[in-house]
């Protein structure tokens, strides 16, 4: 019976770090999304102001609450959920094929000078290209399909991750590849046990650098070429002055954006759990 009581005693701040944590994050969803309630309080208030003073053109700068109807108007005919179901596959498609092909890469040419010699001048050559003028020529070569598409997107991502990936795996402690060699490693476990964790900081920050990138190729690979996608909305708003239903489309791509961005940024704290620093760590403050 002594047991039984310690055990149900130990149980109670188990549960009280749960509600407390709990309402950490809570605070903290909160918080993070106060800026965004206010920025569309703000731009709802100047688009009733517009309508009712005519500063400019009111069709230009439509309230929220005008482009939320108009959106559940559009949602009915299905094409908005058809869109993000389409450009969701996209962005996941080639966002994962630019990132493993650019990790990989990175390692061959970590690995090999000679690969290395080759391919990077290369990459600087046709890093710098935007997607915009690369688009065309790929429909050219390989159609209006869903690969072109994709491809632009793969493209897009291949380049930061591939940087950040070399950056990674070429600053890595010297002092440990050291300790490891006077303890007796070969040097295949030197790279798989300290030099590529030791990268992998700088591969995540390459990773969420490229996702911006990856929308942006998202966005102009669905304006050309394209029978859906938010990239289509867009073009289809435009083509039909639709100034409202450009705007459904361009705030869908920012919240799904934000959501990717969330989910990477969780991805990442949780691979780096161990890595804390910076002056906020370094200075207590109080709750």
């Amino acid at each position: 019976m002594k047991n039984a009581t310690v055990v149900s005693n130990n149980t109670v701040p188990i549960q009280k770090s749960s509600v407390l944590k709990k309402r950490i994050d809570f605070r903290t969803l909160f918080q993070n999304m106060l800026p965004i309630i206010l920025f569309f309080i703000l731009w709802e208030v100047l688009g009733r102001l517009n309508q009712e003073f005519n500063w400019i053109n009111p069709l230009f700068l439509p309230p929220p609450t005008l482009i939320i109807s108009d959106g559940l108007v559009l949602a009915e005919t299905g094409i908005i959920t058809s869109s993000i179901i389409s450009s969701t596959f996209r962005i996941l498609a080639g966002f994962s094929l630019g990132c493993i092909v650019a990790v990989l890469t990175g390692v061959i040419m970590s690995r090999s000078r000679f690969v290395e010699t080759w391919i990077s001048p290369i990459i600087n050559l046709v890093g710098p290209i935007p997607a915009l003028a690369l688009l065309p020529l790929f429909i050219i070569w390989f159609g209006i399909g869903e690969f072109p598409k994709i491809l632009l997107i793969a493209w897009s991502t291949f380049i930061p991750v591939l940087i950040y990936t070399l950056d990674g795996l070429k600053s890595v402690n010297s002092t440990l590849i050291r300790s490891a060699l006077s303890l007796g490693a070969n040097q295949r476990q030197i790279f798989t046990r300290v030099i590529l964790p030791s990268a992998i900081p700088s591969i995540l920050v390459g990773i969420e650098v490229s996702l911006g990138l990856s929308f942006s190729a998202l966005v102009v690979s669905e304006m050309m070429g394209a029978e859906n996608g938010l990239g289509y909305i867009i073009v289809d708003a435009r083509n039909y002055f639709k100034i409202s239903n450009m705007f459904v489309a361009i705030i869908l791509i920012g919240l799904e954006y934000s959501l990717f961005a969330y989910l990477l940024k969780k991805m990442k704290n949780r691979i780096l759990f161990w890595r804390k620093g910076g002056a906020r760590a370094a200075i207590e403050t109080k709750k």
